[in-house]
C-alpha cells in the first residue's frame, strides 16, 4: 500500500468512526432533552464533506504525498481529538443543545468559539494539499466556508437560546 493510499484510508476509516460516535451522542443527547438545530442543512455538510473525501480518492491515489503537509494535518487531527475530548459525549456532527446547560469553556473552546470548525477549515485546505492540489483545496474551502456562514449563524443562535432557559 503506498503512502497516499494509507492516508486516504485513515481518513475514511476516521470520519466513519466519528459518524458512529456523532449518532451516538445524539441519540443520547436527545434522549436528554436536547433539541436539534439546523437539520435543514446537514444533509449539505454531509455531501459536501463526502465529495470532499470521495475527490481525493478520485484524484489523490496514486499522487506523491508531501511530508510537511503531512505533519501540518497530523497535527490538526491532534486538534481534532482535542476538540472531540473536550466535549466528550457533548461531540456530535449536528447542532444539539441541551436547554438549561452551560457552555463548554476549557480546553480548546477558552481560545476559540467554535474550534472544531476552525480544524475543518484547515483540513479541507491542507489535506488536498498533502497531494499537491492547490485548486481542489481552494474549491472546496470556498464551497466550505459558504456552509459554515449558515451553521455557525445557526449554531450560535441555538446556543444562545439554549443559554437563555438556564
Amino acid at each position: 500500500m503506498t503512502l497516499s493510499l494509507a492516508i486516504l484510508a485513515f481518513v475514511t476509516l476516521q470520519r466513519l468512526g466519528e459518524l458512529a460516535l456523532a449518532q451516538r451522542n445524539t441519540r443520547r443527547l436527545l434522549a436528554r432533552g436536547g433539541v436539534e438545530s439546523g437539520a435543514s442543512h446537514y444533509p449539505l455538510i454531509v455531501g459536501l464533506h463526502a465529495a470532499w473525501l470521495v475527490g481525493l480518492w478520485w484524484l489523490a491515489w496514486d499522487r506523491p504525498a508531501s511530508l510537511a503537509w503531512l505533519a501540518a494535518f497530523a497535527v490538526l487531527q491532534a486538534l481534532r481529538v482535542w476538540v472531540i475530548a473536550t466535549l466528550g459525549e457533548r461531540w456530535t456532527t449536528r447542532i444539539i443543545t441541551l436547554p438549561g446547560e452551560s457552555l463548554v469553556a476549557k480546553g480548546p473552546f477558552r481560545l476559540l468559539p467554535h474550534p472544531n470548525y476552525a480544524v475543518v477549515v484547515a483540513e479541507i485546505a491542507v489535506l488536498p494539499l498533502v497531494f499537491g492540489l492547490p485548486a481542489y483545496a481552494a474549491a472546496f474551502s470556498a464551497l466550505n466556508a459558504t456552509v459554515l456562514w449558515v451553521r455557525i449563524r445557526t449554531e450560535d443562535a441555538a446556543l444562545r437560546e439554549a443559554s437563555a432557559s438556564r
